[in-house]
């Protein structure tokens, strides 16, 4: 596969490389990273050819969007994709979340997917990022908060993208069913759907990824190791976040074991996967440093043989029925 080629996100002109970045991890996702490394990490990726990079206000409060601004500022505008997303505000007062983020949080994330807080939400992140526009606004895990998004976040974004604010109108989650549900208002260009179209879990493909091939919605994948387990099944490995199961840890490792009859690493494997769907514009990897960043554009380059796949469908470990590249 070719990573650095583009493919367009529904109807608008967005065009989105079929690697992206996911600068989540140099804000300090898990562990602590160094503005020299975060600012390294950007530049090897433009370095390589990438040019969808992916943020938001909550990541590393807002720390994520200054860092990938910066470095992007020294770029031509036209010349690379930037999404960041809606819902919540940053505000005064310092958070501590260990589990997440390695350091306390400069401000607290507060919920807002009002339509004034879809405006100051741009506004701030614009701010913050150094740069004259987003060409990507996703409307970030509402879960608890459907009806908001729907009535108020959404009817601004529309707004945004008429006014050519905005390139494309998006939704990021980690589950299908609501997206699925934002599909049928028939206002998305395109979703970011984390987690729940993977190696071990094909969810997504029961609703959304339909749903969105009929609507011309195109489909950014996120979260494809789900949280590490299929970059690396070890035993303590984490899969969703929480510690694997020992019968997921035996079907990432059986996964593993054909991937090795043709020395093909399990992560390159996890990492293609999701472009066998022909909604699938792009997948999006948290890199946090210029060896991650050449790890997976080699992933993402390598050549898997079809017969990779034939042999996962044959042992059980994907159903027939799934789209394979």
């Amino acid at each position: 596969m070719n990573p650095f080629a583009r493919a367009p996100l529904g109807r608008t002109g967005v065009e989105v490389t079929r690697l992206g970045l996911g600068l989540a991890p140099i804000a300090g996702l898990y562990r602590a990273v160094s503005e020299l490394t975060a600012a390294a990490t950007v530049d090897a990726a433009w370095q390589h050819g990438i040019r969808y990079y992916d943020t938001a206000p909550l990541y590393g409060g807002g720390v994520s969007e200054r860092r990938g601004g910066a470095a992007l500022a020294r770029h031509e505008r036209d010349e690379f994709v930037i999404s960041t997303k809606v819902g919540r505000l940053l505000r005064p007062g310092v958070v501590a979340d260990p589990d997440i983020w390695a350091e306390p949080l400069p401000e607290t994330p507060v919920f807002d997917y009002s339509g004034a807080g879809v405006r100051t939400s741009h506004a701030e992140s614009l701010d913050r990022l150094g740069l004259s526009r987003v060409d990507i606004l996703h409307i970030h895990d509402p879960d608890q908060h459907y009806a908001e998004a729907v009535t108020e976040a959404l009817p601004e974004l529309v707004a945004m993208r008429k006014e050519g604010t905005i390139g494309a109108v998006s939704a990021g989650m980690n589950q299908s069913a609501m997206l699925t549900e934002f599909a049928r208002t028939g206002e998305f260009d395109c979703f970011l759907l984390a987690g729940r179209y993977t190696l071990l879990d094909q969810s997504g493909l029961a609703d959304l990824l339909p749903e969105c091939a009929a609507r011309g919605i195109s489909v950014i994948v996120g979260g494809v190791y789900n949280s590490g387990i299929l970059a690396d099944p070890h035993d303590r490995a984490t899969y969703d976040y929480w510690p694997a199961t020992p019968q997921r840890l035996a079907q990432a490792r059986a996964i593993q074991a054909v991937c090795a009859r043709y020395d093909v690493p399990l992560r390159a494997a996890a990492l293609q996967f999701p472009f066998g769907h022909p909604a699938v514009a792009s997948v999006v990897i948290g890199m946090r440093s210029p060896a991650e960043v050449a790890d997976a554009v080699a992933m993402a380059s390598l050549d898997i043989p079809p017969h990779l796949w034939r042999d996962l469908v044959a042992e059980g470990l994907l159903d027939a029925e799934v789209p394979v590249p």
